[in-house]
């Protein structure tokens, strides 16, 4: 196999002003600064309300209930028990409240449309209002989802069919971005076809995801929009219908994402701040302080930031996690010139990958789209401890934007087995490497005959 490295740019070795070393201690500050939901101590099981675990009935009303009582005794948990719950409709969640799937337990949704009122949301970094997911909680704090049980999105049924409808309101959102129409002017809903996501918070603060298996969603999985203060741990997911990420950060702040098993037909995590006009405008809540760690990977890409970015992303640290299965990219960093915005302060460590299409790829070029008018600045990118099995294209990709180089990336320790290309490197600037290896490590030079 032919192995070759392509470096098209001026060299420099460099490094930014960092510690050399992965930040411990930044990502303990962050972890120390998440609280946890706090809970009151009523309790309230949904079959008590009238709730049936057969899988056809419809338990909304009785999951509705129990929301109201804990609302009325400030707080409390809902307990699903063993059995399919099936809901025509979302669950709203108030404050104080965590929902605990015993067990055994599955909640499954159904797939009319219009059982799903219209409310605040964002979709693909555009702020609208559209079909509300399945699990949503605006302005809401102290809430948590928990157990061992199934939430199952039941995108494989009617949601499926509208992604091959839904590209003329996909552009109409963006046109509605870039004109900065008014939020409240931007309704979708019956008669457009984008998409719910399966759980998001808008607003919200102190949430915990715990144990619970995500499934089929008709979008993305967890959607955490302009939210702060949240966990995220022992999740495992099969998901894998059209843009099933996993878990989407977007304009929040403080999280911890651990002991993840990640499943899915899309990325696993994808870190996002906004599009375009709207995202820049909104530069003083860029997505931060994010701590990925002990997780296994497994889907289109693991950790991605972008391409939805403008109104920044920083102080990420991703460390000690694995693939479990197929990946097409590794650490996928995306943005294009019309975004703006800027990506930094990202740290990578103890990271195993298998069989890969690019291990490691950053693009502030993305598809090659944009104006030019607005690109984005990435800088200060750490990639320590890194190794991969197999790369069927490039082991290392850096690609900045003419006027606005890619600066400060830190390569350390790399060691990828085998691979079609090397690495490339263009519009790129003070880019440090130590002990890097891609295909056959070198030996002692044979004598000349």
């Amino acid at each position: 196999m032919k192995y070759k490295i392509v470096f098209i740019f001026l060299f420099s070795l460099s490094c930014f002003a960092q510690n050399n070393t992965f930040p411990s201690d930044s990502v303990n500050a962050i972890v120390k600064r998440i609280q946890l939901p706090v809970i009151p101590s009523f309790k309230i099981e949904v079959t008590k309300l009238g709730a049936k675990g057969d899988s056809i009935s419809n338990a909304k009303p009785a999951f509705d209930k129990a929301m109201n009582l804990c609302k009325k005794n400030n707080g409390g948990t809902i307990i699903v028990p063993k059995g399919v719950y099936t809901l025509n409709g979302p669950i709203n969640f108030v404050s104080n409240v965590k929902l605990h799937l015993e067990d055994g337990a599955k909640i499954r949704f159904g797939s009319n449309s219009k059982d799903y009122p219209l409310v605040l949301t964002s979709w693909e970094g555009t702020m609208l209002y559209n079909y509300s997911p399945m699990i949503y909680g605006n302005n809401v704090e102290n809430v948590a989802i928990t157990g061992n049980g199934i939430i199952d999105g039941e995108g494989k049924n009617t949601w499926i069919e509208w992604k091959a409808h839904e590209k003329k309101d996909q552009m109409l959102s963006r046109e509605m971005n870039h004109k900065n129409t008014p939020v409240k002017e931007r309704v979708f809903g019956e008669g457009h076809y984008l998409r719910p996501q399966l759980i998001q918070f808008i607003n919200s603060k102190k949430i915990l995801f715990e144990n619970v298996q995500i499934e089929d969603s008709p979008f993305w999985c967890i959607h955490l929009l302009k939210s702060k203060s949240i966990t995220l741990r022992g999740l495992k997911y099969n998901a894998h219908n059209y843009n099933n990420d996993g878990i989407d950060p977007e304009y929040s702040s403080d999280i911890l994402i651990e002991n993840i098993k990640f499943d899915n037909a899309d990325d696993n995590v994808a870190i996002k701040s906004g599009r375009d006009d709207e995202g820049r405008s909104n530069s003083t809540t860029p997505s931060e302080n994010i701590v990925i760690r002990n997780c296994e990977f497994k889907g289109l890409h693991a950790i991605v930031i972008g391409s939805e970015m403008s109104a920044g992303v920083r102080n990420v640290y991703v460390e000690n996690s694995k693939f479990r299965g197929y990946l097409k990219r590794g650490i996928f960093i995306k943005t294009n010139s019309d975004r703006g915005g800027s990506i930094k302060n990202l740290y990578f460590n103890n990271l195993a990958f298998g069989k890969v299409e690019d291990c490691i790829y950053i693009t502030a070029n993305y598809h090659g789209e944009g104006s030019g008018l607005y690109p984005s600045q990435i800088s200060n990118v750490s990639f320590s401890n890194i190794s991969c099995n197999e790369v069927t294209n490039t082991g290392i990709v850096i690609e900045g934007y003419p006027n606005k180089k890619v600066e400060n990336i830190k390569l350390d320790n790399i060691n990828i087995l085998s691979a079609k290309n090397g690495m490339t490197v263009t519009n790129s600037e003070k880019v440090s490497i130590n002990e890097i290896t891609i295909g056959e490590k070198a030996t002692t030079p044979s004598s000349a005959k």
